[in-house]
């Protein structure tokens, strides 16, 4: 437990930052009777940089499996980790050029976010050493126990290290499905030893998947399986309607946390405490004319399965797009204007 905080974050600051409720990224979804143009275009929108570090140095993840996986869910979310840096190929768009909107926020130096992440290490919690309902602050000694233990622990990387915690689809976690699908916040010393960005999604494929699996699944309250205006259900890329939308809450944070990870970075509104960040600001948003409950326009196959970036191994993903601050609204690599 003795080892040094991170350079990112003095302990001053991280005095503050324990006096304050930890950042939330909220999947929310609106009604789904909205018109459908929209893509979160607004003047109104003041998206300000407040001098913090963003994650410009490449960046090493780590997963920590909480729960019991099914392996070939595991193997969607892992190949999905590894297309936000492949190479480009001959099947465009592709997620790493979905992160090239991510990348355009830059530190105070006017360094870019990073470009490179590298999956570094796994932990394996089968046994649901922390019980199966968590707290937002339990998921820190859920990384506390990843670390520390005596097998198959992970590093603790204070300099280039991010931390994913999965919790599988039997595990409840605190405000999971009333008001959050994941979020992101910074380890506290007292706790996990060192300062360090991790963040917490949840498998929402039997617990919420209208909540937080959209567009896979309708809320309870629009009646089921179909919506009179839009139809049936888009089908997932991948063939699982939790995992397919774990992935796009997983991009939702990376997103944010890599702009905002000590929660001082890039955000909207003026209270650091419940930040509308670059993800937060194009929420149910994933093709051009979306709005509303309307995704937008998306790839989809014979069998409806949707997407809209394609990844390694012949991967496709439905991701939700990121606020472009270059275009003052959402955008996405399949945008058609």
């Amino acid at each position: 437990m003795g080892k040094p905080c991170s350079l990112l974050l003095c302990p001053a600051l991280l005095f503050f930052f324990l006096l304050v409720p930890m950042a939330l990224s909220f999947q929310y979804r609106e009604p789904y009777n909205q018109p459908n143009k929209y893509e979160g275009s607004s003047e109104l929108v003041n998206l300000v940089y407040h001098m913090g570090p963003v994650l410009a140095s490449p960046i090493k993840l780590y997963i920590i499996w909480y729960g019991q996986w099914n392996p070939y869910h595991q193997a969607i979310i892992r190949d999905f980790l590894h297309s936000l840096s492949s190479p480009p190929s001959s099947s465009n768009p592709s997620v790493s050029d979905w992160w090239r909107t991510v990348r355009l926020y830059t530190d105070q130096t006017g360094a870019n976010i990073t470009a490179n992440f590298f999956l570094s290490g796994e932990h394996s919690d089968p046994g649901y050493s922390h019980g199966k309902y968590l707290t937002r602050l339990m998921i820190q000694s859920v990384i506390k126990s990843s670390v520390w233990t005596h097998q198959n622990a992970l590093p603790l990387d204070p300099h280039n290290g991010l931390y994913l915690v999965l919790t599988s689809p039997d595990v409840a976690v605190e405000d999971f499905c009333r008001a959050v699908c994941g979020f992101h916040y910074f380890t506290f010393p007292a706790i996990v030893g060192v300062t360090v960005p991790y963040a917490w999604v949840g498998h929402s494929g039997t617990q919420c998947p209208g909540m937080c699996a959209y567009p896979f699944a309708w809320p309870k309250y629009t009646g089921g399986g179909r919506d009179k205006n839009r139809g049936d259900v888009l089908n997932p890329p991948n063939g699982d309607v939790g995992t397919d939308g774990m992935v796009s809450v997983i991009a939702h944070e990376l997103a944010e946390i890599s702009s905002n990870p000590l929660v001082n970075a890039w955000y909207a509104g003026d209270d650091p405490t419940a930040p509308t960040e670059i993800a937060d600001l194009c929420m149910g948003v994933y093709g051009s004319g979306a709005g509303g409950g309307y995704v937008g326009k998306v790839y989809t196959d014979s069998r409806r399965r949707a997407y809209n970036v394609y990844g390694v191994k012949g991967r496709r993903f439905l991701v939700q797009w990121v606020w472009d601050t270059s275009r003052n609204r959402c955008f996405g690599p399949n945008a058609i204007d």
